[in-house]
């Protein structure tokens, strides 16, 4: 997984106050924390980080005066009618290190026939090394029929990821189509008749 550099300041400007002052200049109010340090209060670009989030489970590289680390966000707060990053909280990570994150499941193919995938999770949770986190994990359903289901514990993790949850979630089934509904037929009918009793 590639690295986001974004540039950091260092802050020692605390409360709601300042906060808003940060805003208005398009930054972010964020705190790195992790491996027992004391928690780093930064300021960051508010459009930068804003791209590097759609990214799930983004490594950022933070460098700036007094800042040279790697960080997961882990906390994002936006502001709930306007959308706008309104504070972070990202995790210092190291390389080698090894993290637990969310990374989601897409699905492949399709089901023979009129057979429907039924999906029930669209996220798997995983350990996996903090600088080789996968974009994700794949199932093919191409060719399958009704009846079969991939259990978290089938899914194919690359080298290094481990299952972190439960290894029995069903994560997706194949099932038969549901039955055609049959009520406008009855209602076509019912509006014969209507038309007939005129």
């Amino acid at each position: 997984m590639s690295e986001v550099r974004i540039a950091a300041e260092l802050r020692n400007e605390f409360g709601k106050g300042a906060a808003r002052k940060i805003r208005r200049g398009n930054k972010v109010p964020a705190v790195l924390y992790g491996h027992g340090t004391e928690p780093k209060h930064l300021t960051l670009p508010g459009h930068e980080l804003l791209l590097a989030l759609r990214t799930p489970n983004v490594l950022i590289r933070l460098q700036g005066e007094g800042v040279d680390e790697i960080a997961l966000p882990k906390g994002v707060q936006r502001d709930p009618i306007k959308g706008f990053l309104e504070h972070v909280d990202l995790l210092l990570v190291k390389r080698g290190e090894k993290v637990t994150v969310e990374i989601p499941v897409t699905v492949a193919g399709d089901p023979i026939g009129s057979a429907i995938v039924e999906q029930q999770l669209v996220t798997i949770s995983v350990e996996t090394e903090a600088t080789h986190i996968p974009t994700g994990v794949e199932v093919d359903v191409d060719g399958k029929d009704a009846g079969f289901a991939v259990h978290a514990s089938d899914l194919k993790l690359p080298n290094g990821t481990t299952l972190a949850g439960d290894p029995e979630a069903l994560v997706l089934q194949v099932i038969g189509a549901p039955a055609a509904e049959l009520p406008e037929e009855g209602e076509a009918a019912e509006g014969e008749s209507a038309e007939a009793a005129e």
